[in-house]
């Protein structure tokens, strides 16, 4: 509505602001406010999947999406790589005061660089719809990241989980019936946009499942029967072929979208991140084996992370692109707080002497995310060999993204 270069600075300048608050933090508390903040720069991913839409020649928007998947999923992943050695620099207070100068230059050269955004959808935000959408996945998170801690059977878990599927059906309701709906459920039905999700949610396990326990697998001391005593630092080095395999792979989806379709790319790519977690699980005696499982996960990941974006792109309206993709991240951290909270309990399930988890409980723990990788492939092979195009999604007002100008041209062209 207002704009996706002006929405993308806004998004930048809270992730800088919030990195500000949370460096000047004296307790835990103002940093949790910090980090609060800075969620709101969680807008930066879908709005510049909506700008590369907008600004790219059609042919080039798989290839850019692609690279754009790859350099975010790398960047997601760096911060387990750098953080042992800022932290060793500059102390915990240096995980903020980097991001910030990065976050700060990026704002200054988005507001000097992007241009103005040619798709206005107008209109106004649906507050019902908006604040229904918070609610049922704040009652969802909050009991599936906590449950292990107030127990899964407890009133308060119990409670919140009822109330997430309450929240659930009241926003679905408010949304089909809004004239003007935050998410369109029409969208959301599209083969090609619900199988992706879908696909998200699985594969949303199983990577904040492995940037979660490789680390702490690999920082195990040797004593423990397991695990190699790996510093902070050192770990992040392990993990480092893992964001070097994202990127080629990430980089490279376009040109073999073009090739092999990006549906190919989604089966192929969770059938190698099943393969790296089975890997994980049996082979795991050396840190070159580890390392090894950890480029063959990226290499999957990478592809299936930007196929998902560029489908995504592909198949919503120009208008709806950054709700549409803003979606598939949302499901995907959903995907994430569920499968970390299932390894959890499985990994520290039968603790062993000196409170270290046993290691068969890494073992089902990544078993458990390869399983979760096949059922990853079977649901990519339902998505549409070639995705409806926006056009022809639905009837005219499916297409409200685009800017009256450019519908009424549309509307000549058919």
């Amino acid at each position: 509505m207002i704009g996706k270069e002006r929405a993308l600075v806004l998004a930048l300048g809270a992730m800088a602001l919030g990195s500000l608050v949370a460096a000047l933090a004296p307790d835990l508390g103002v940093v949790v406010v910090g980090r609060v903040v800075q969620g709101l720069g969680g807008a930066v991913i879908p709005i510049s999947f909506g700008i590369v839409r907008d600004e790219f020649p059609r042919h080039r928007v798989p290839s850019a999406i692609g690279a754009l998947s790859g350099v975010i999923a790398v960047g997601g992943g760096l911060g387990t790589v750098v953080a042992g050695p800022i932290v060793d620099a500059f102390g915990w207070r240096g995980l903020f005061w980097v991001p910030l100068l990065v976050v700060g230059v990026t704002a200054v050269l988005a507001y000097r660089y992007v241009p103005a955004s040619p798709v206005r959808t107008g209109g106004r935000v649906s507050w019902p719809g908006a604040t229904l959408l918070a609610g049922w996945l704040l009652a969802l998170l909050l009991p599936v990241s906590q449950g292990s801690v107030w127990g899964w059977g407890s009133p308060l878990v119990v409670g919140l989980f009822a109330a997430a599927a309450v929240l659930l059906v009241a926003w679905i309701l408010v949304e089909s019936r809004a004239s003007e709906p935050v998410i369109d459920m029409r969208m959301m039905r599209l083969p090609a946009v619900w199988t992706t999700n879908l696909v998200a949610l699985l594969v949303g396990a199983t990577i904040f499942g492995v940037v979660a326990f490789v680390p702490q697998f690999v920082q195990t001391p040797a004593a423990a029967g397991y695990g190699f005593g790996a510093s902070v630092s050192e770990s992040g080095l392990i993990v480092l072929p893992l964001l070097v395999a994202m990127a080629l792979a990430g980089t490279s989806s376009g040109a073999l979208g073009s090739r092999v379709g990006f549906k190919a790319q989604m089966v192929w790519g969770s059938a190698l991140v099943a393969l790296a977690c089975a890997g994980l699980a049996l082979l795991h005696e050396t840190r070159w084996e580890v390392a090894v499982a950890g480029g063959v996960f990226g290499l999957g990941l990478g592809l299936v992370y930007a196929a998902m974006s560029s489908l995504v792109v592909q198949t919503v309206p120009a208008g709806q692109t950054g709700a549409a993709s803003g979606m598939n991240a949302n499901i995907r951290t959903i995907g994430g707080a569920v499968g970390t909270a299932v390894l959890t309990a499985v990994i520290t399930a039968n603790p062993q002497a000196g409170g270290f988890p046993a290691e068969s409980g890494f073992v089902a723990g990544f078993l458990a995310l390869a399983a979760a990788a096949v059922v990853a492939v079977a649901v990519s092979l339902l998505v549409p060999a070639r995705p409806v195009e926006p056009a022809r999604a639905g009837n005219a007002d499916a297409v409200r993204g685009a800017a009256p100008e450019r519908s009424a041209v549309a509307s000549l062209r058919r």
